[in-house]
């Protein structure tokens, strides 16, 4: 299983690969809402510190938390670009803006 915190990081990682790969080309893509919809694993630790984690259950997992309870969750991302004195621009697979593009 994954972390719901890493399969986000990794969703990152690869829009901002797409964006970086897509720097040259003439066709440019905005990045609009990102649906996700997972099936998670809950759990809690105990302790003083205990915390609880969310776990995104795999196909063909290999049953290691079969006895967690799961649930489906839907999430809505809005990836924005932040850009100098912090204002935030819809995201775009492509690298820069031409001119007249919007």
């Amino acid at each position: 299983m994954v972390e719901l915190s890493e399969m986000i990081r990794e969703l990152r990682a690869q829009l901002t690969a797409a964006a970086a790969a897509g720097a040259d080309e003439a066709l440019k893509f905005d990045v609009g809402p990102i649906e996700i919809e997972v099936t998670v694993a809950v759990t809690k630790e105990g302790g003083a510190n205990g915390r609880v984690r969310f776990w995104v259950v795999e196909a063909g997992g290999n049953g290691k938390y079969s006895t967690s309870e799961t649930q489906r969750i839907s999430l809505t991302l809005q990836p924005t670009m932040t850009g100098p004195g912090g204002t935030a621009t819809t995201a775009r697979i492509s690298g820069a803006e031409v001119d007249g593009e919007r």
